[in-house]
This record gives C-alpha cells, structure tokens and sequence, in this order.
C-alpha cells in the first residue's frame, strides 16, 4: 500500500502534555476534538500519525517566549534557566502523568508499555502514546520516584532538558557552538543509567551536552538513543550530534529521531519557519550514511518548537513523506523510517 498518509509515523518527541497542562482542562477536549496544536486526534487522521513518544517536562519558572527571538539573530548563546529543586519538580511530573492517563481514558490514546501494544495501535489507528521525561528534575537521586514512575508507565528517559539537573548536564541553546560544554554525568546521574538499564526504561541522549554522552556511553549496557537531535554536520549548533556522536550511536546499535525544529535544520541555526524540507532531506541523508538506514527515524518536536512551515502541524506530515519519495526513498525504507525502526530499537531496549 502507497499512500500520503501511509505508513503511519511513530515519532521519537512530542511535547502534548505540558502544553496541555499550560492550556487548562479544556485542552483535554481539545485533544480528541481538535485545537490550535500540533498534534491532535483529528489532524492524526489526516496526516496518518500513528504516535510517539509523549514527554513529560517541567518548565522553569518565568516566561521564556523571547529565547524564539533571540534565536532568529545570527549568532546567540542564550543563557539557562536555574535548576527546578526535585521537590517542586515532582508533582508537576505527576500532574503530566496523569493528563496522559486521562487522555487514554477519553479513549484519545493508549500508554503502551510494550512494542505489542505499539504495534496493535498502529494497526488499528489508535494514537500509541510512549510516556517519557525530559529532564529529570522530578526523580529524586534515590530513584524511589523513578520506580513509582516506572509503575505508572514510564519507558522512556533523558536525564537533563537542557538546564542542570542532580544528575547531569545539558547543553545551551547556543549557535554556533558545539556541545562540549562542562562535566558530565553526576554521581548520581551513573546510578540513574545503571537503573533505567535494569528496568529497561530507554535512555535518550537528546540536550545532553558532550561529556555527559560519552559517560552514558562508557556505563549503558543499552543501544544508545538521541530521540528528537539532528547533524552538527549540517547545522553546527550545540543541540546537534557531531559524526563522533553518530559513530558511538552506531556502535551501540542505537538510533536517532530527526528533530523538526527548524534551528537545529538550518545551517544558519536562526529560528525561522521558512525552511525548504531539502534541508531535512540533507540532515536525513547523512544520519542514514553515519548510522545505516536502520538507525534512522523521525523525532519532532511537535507542540515544543517551531516548525517548517510546509509541514506546520502533524496534518502536514503527507507533505514530508511526499518529498520523501521524491528524494528517492523507497518503500522499504519509507517504513523503516516511519515506524519500523523505533519499533526495532524498542525491541533490543525494553524489557517486555
């Protein structure tokens, strides 16, 4: 079958809940509905998103909205935001957890904790929904939390959001820069890998700056994963991967989603929406020379960031698999890119 809207797109970052969570209870509606958001369960039919990973993230106190400005000069080093104390983080990671649940229970998604649960979802069209934390200021460094978390339907963690946290590092939003930026991983921060292998929670490298993916690295006994980064290659901006990343990825067996955040596509790293998707195409080309083509999928951003504004929401995505096919992506590789390799990759990481 050959279609726009075919094969289904599993998508390695979505940011759904904490905009839900800004929005209000009746963004819950809105969901199932339809609302002025990336990702709902309308624009899902139309643009043929089978689901992903669902993050949850706490944000810093204050209103960030002029980091998007800054980000359209031509140069920028924008500085973090403090680090969240664990004592405030938590229940707002808890209050994110829950809108998830509450939207499986409208009937808008399901949490899968296994790779069948993905598969049933994508077969029968409705939206699989990963739970996973974007920095986790909510785990405290006994990991009681992450165990709760884990019960609750965690699968999937990245240790930092860029700001510090108790157990890492992360990189600044800062172009042109490159991420080999302070120490790595915290004390702390290696017992976190070591548990998140026991339990089979998916370690995601993304906002981790360089030293801190070496030590994930050296300690994982997991494929190592960057859910939602792109090429320093392409774009040499410090939320990219350089080719010594991509080679470690590889090695690991591991995978990187392509982020459609537009400053990490363009080469100019200026936030702007007008950019053509030759320029994903150009970062995709070259994840799949450094990684293989099954190492290779799709990572939005979706509701995080701004995107390419011929692609704007996910009732755009048949837009993107029609340049793909342009491009000269076959069948074969349409799926791997689609959905089958996170599934691949889910497979060699979970413990189901």
């Amino acid at each position: 079958m050959t279609s726009l809207t075919f094969p289904p797109i599993f998508d390695g970052h979505n940011d759904v809940l904490s905009l839900q969570m800004k929005a209000g209870a009746d963004a819950r509606k809105g969901f199932s509905d339809g609302y002025n958001a990336h990702i709902d369960v309308p624009k899902s039919r139309i643009g043929g998103f089978g689901g992903g990973f669902f993050a949850i993230y706490v944000p810093s106190p204050g209103d960030f909205d002029h980091y998007y400005e800054m980000m359209r000069l031509p140069e920028y080093d924008l500085p973090l935001p403090a680090p969240v104390p664990q004592e405030k983080a938590e229940p707002v990671m808890l209050a994110q957890a829950e809108i998830l649940r509450q939207l499986e229970a409208d009937g808008a998604l399901k949490v899968c904790t296994t790779t069948a649960d993905i598969r049933e979802c994508l077969n029968t069209g409705l939206m699989a929904a990963i739970m996973h934390i974007e920095g986790a200021e909510g785990i405290d460094t006994n990991l009681h939390m992450l165990g709760k978390m884990y019960e609750l339907g965690l699968r999937s963690l990245g240790p930092v959001w860029s700001r510090p946290t108790a157990f890492g590092h992360g990189v600044p939003f800062r172009y042109p820069s490159d991420g080999e930026i302070g120490e790595g991983l915290t004390n702390a921060g290696r017992y976190l890998v070591r548990e998140c292998n026991r339990l089979g929670i998916m370690l995601d490298l993304s906002h981790l700056n360089a030293a801190g993916v070496r030590d994930v690295a050296k300690i994982s006994d997991a494929p190592l994963v960057a859910t939602h980064s792109n090429c320093y290659a392409i774009s040499p901006h410090a939320r990219n991967l350089t080719d010594d990343q991509l080679a470690m990825i590889k090695d690991s067996n591991g995978m990187v989603g392509l982020n459609f955040a537009v400053a990490f596509l363009r080469p100019d790293g200026q936030m702007k929406t007008d950019v053509g998707l030759d320029v994903m195409m150009r970062h995709l080309d070259h994840l799949i020379t450094h990684l293989g083509e099954d190492r290779v999928g799709l990572g939005s951003d979706f509701d995080g960031a701004e995107i390419p504004d011929a692609i704007k929401d996910i009732s755009g995505l048949p837009n993107l698999r029609e340049t793909m096919r342009q491009h000269g992506i076959d069948d074969v590789l349409m799926e791997k890119l689609c959905n089958k390799n996170w599934l691949d990759l889910l497979d060699r990481t979970w413990k189901d």
